[in-house]
């Protein structure tokens, strides 16, 4: 995980603070308080929660608050699409290793 992050990171920053919308610092630090608020409070209540979700949908509500139209909904539409295929699909990856491993 740490080599990906090191390798594409700047690509996920670029893609959800340019590419989604233009952030400024102030927008930033406000997504980022609100992320970190949330991922307190729902470790508090031992809920398990992404942090990239997280932290792109505070941008996102970051974004709307400057202007609705200030997010760009296409690429936040993918992303979301992203999320919605990532479970399952590492669900079924998860069996197939679990049962290669516990068969073998």
């Amino acid at each position: 995980m740490g080599l990906g992050t090191a390798m594409g990171g700047w690509r996920v920053i670029k893609t959800l603070g340019v590419n989604m919308l233009k952030l400024e610092p102030i927008h930033g630090f406000a997504a980022e308080t609100t992320a970190a608020m949330t991922i307190i409070v729902s470790s508090h209540y031992g809920l398990p929660v992404s942090t990239t979700h997280v932290i792109a949908t505070s941008i996102m509500g970051v974004g709307a608050t400057k202007r609705f139209s200030a997010v760009r909904w296409g690429l936040a539409g993918k992303i979301v699409m992203a999320w919605i295929f990532t479970l399952p699909i590492c669900f079924v990856a998860g069996w197939f290793i679990a049962e290669l491993l516990l068969h073998s």
